[in-house]
């Protein structure tokens, strides 16, 4: 060889990620900024927060009218993009698993955890079909959509809610500040009128609100079957 290997243009001996952090990157306790920050943040939360706490009704609900068509035996399906596909998958994982009291389990499917499906479909069909084709191949008319955005514009989940729509399945979005096209594209929407951060920190406490609601109407009917049977459980 000639000379030292390089890599991207370095000598071998010396390394492609440095010792210490750029200067940039490194926490200054002394510098009052990051707590500014921090706190600003946090402020932001409270406009996320009453944004929904004026949207209380719809949010109980959609938990009650999830609880009835579940229980009826219909499911719950759900998709988002990036942290939007964890706030889904978090809501399905409560409604298949439980939120505070132990019931029965629900069917609830987070179409983008289907990590086989999404990649043949995406390399298939491209990215914008995604779930909507998903949709098609699960959803049944009754059943549930619920679309997580916090830009509210995101292509695949504009073409899943057309598609649900075409199957009789309801659609409801969780998105950010309004309006948008995914909130106007949707039977309903709950729109969370905050700084996408903090939206989607919204959108936790929407989805665990829903939940409430969920498992007070399954506690009520199934109460209520107790009652008239004289025995209990889940109805």
């Amino acid at each position: 060889m000639n000379g030292p290997l390089t890599i991207k243009g370095l000598a071998a001996n010396e390394s492609a990620v440095p010792d210490t952090l750029p200067a940039r990157w490194s926490p200054d306790a002394g510098n009052s900024t990051h707590h500014a920050e921090v706190t600003t943040h946090l402020d932001n939360v409270l406009p996320a927060l009453e944004s929904l706490r004026s949207q209380s009704g719809r949010l109980a609900e959609w938990g009650t009218e999830l609880a009835k068509r579940l229980l009826s035996g219909q499911r719950l399906l759900a998709a988002g993009n990036g942290g939007s596909a964890a706030e889904a998958q978090h809501l399905t994982a409560e409604l298949v698993g439980r939120f505070d009291e132990e019931r029965a389990p629900f069917s609830a499917i987070s179409l983008h955890a289907e990590s086989s499906a999404v990649t043949a479909l995406s390399n298939d069909y491209g990215y914008e079909e995604v779930f909507a084709r998903q949709v098609r191949a699960h959803g049944r008319a009754g059943d549930v959509l619920i679309l997580l955005s916090t830009s509210g514009r995101s292509p695949n989940l504009l073409k899943a809610a057309r598609a649900a729509k075409e199957r009789g399945i309801i659609t409801w979005g969780l998105t950010g500040t309004g309006p948008n096209p995914l909130a106007d594209s949707c039977d309903q929407a709950i729109i969370v009128d905050a700084i996408s951060a903090n939206a989607q920190e919204g959108h936790l406490i929407a989805i665990h609100a829903v939940c409430r609601a969920f498992d007070a109407e399954v506690a009520r009917r199934a109460g209520s079957y107790g009652a008239a049977t004289s025995g209990g459980g889940q109805p």
